[in-house]
């Protein structure tokens, strides 16, 4: 007799999870979400400087030699600016032979995008030339909002 139940009772229990199942799957709302943009309670400026010997520049005329290190020092401020922002990336090597040091390498690198930078300064000091950048985060925060669509949640509609 009992082995007469085990088939009957196998099949109730799967009969009764097939229609839980199916009724579990009618209690799935319809909703609309709306979202809203969450603003950073304070914004950070960071100033950064880049330095360009002027008399190293390659030009045999004066004016150019001089525009050539206003531009190389913007883009040692910039890169100065991706510094401090996205940090360095440093890769060494050292190379060992009876434990004495053979050949050390170090390398430095900076990859990043700046938008909303101002130039503070620009002037020459001496033989080189400076340019001070600054970059204040509410611009940045500005500018991103403007071209992504990050949000949270106001409301939620169920139907």
């Amino acid at each position: 007799m009992k082995q007469l139940m085990k088939p009957l009772y196998a099949k109730s229990l799967s009969i009764g999870l097939f229609i839980s199942v199916l009724s579990g799957c009618s209690m799935v709302y319809d909703k609309h979400v709306q979202w809203q943009t969450v603003k950073p309670k304070s914004f950070p400026v960071i100033h950064a400087v880049g330095y360009a010997p002027i008399s190293l520049q390659r030009s045999p005329h004066e004016t150019q030699r001089m525009l050539m290190a206003i531009k190389a020092s913007k883009i040692a401020a910039y890169a100065e600016l991706a510094e401090q922002i996205y940090g360095q990336q440093i890769n060494a090597n050292t190379t060992v032979a009876n434990l004495i040091i053979e050949n050390e390498t170090l390398a430095s690198s900076v990859r990043g995008v700046i938008r909303g930078a101002k130039v503070v300064k620009s002037y020459p000091v001496g033989d080189s030339y400076t340019t001070e950048l600054s970059l204040d985060f509410k611009d940045v925060y500005d500018i991103y909002l403007a071209s992504a669509n990050s949000k949270e949640i106001k409301d939620v509609k169920y139907y």
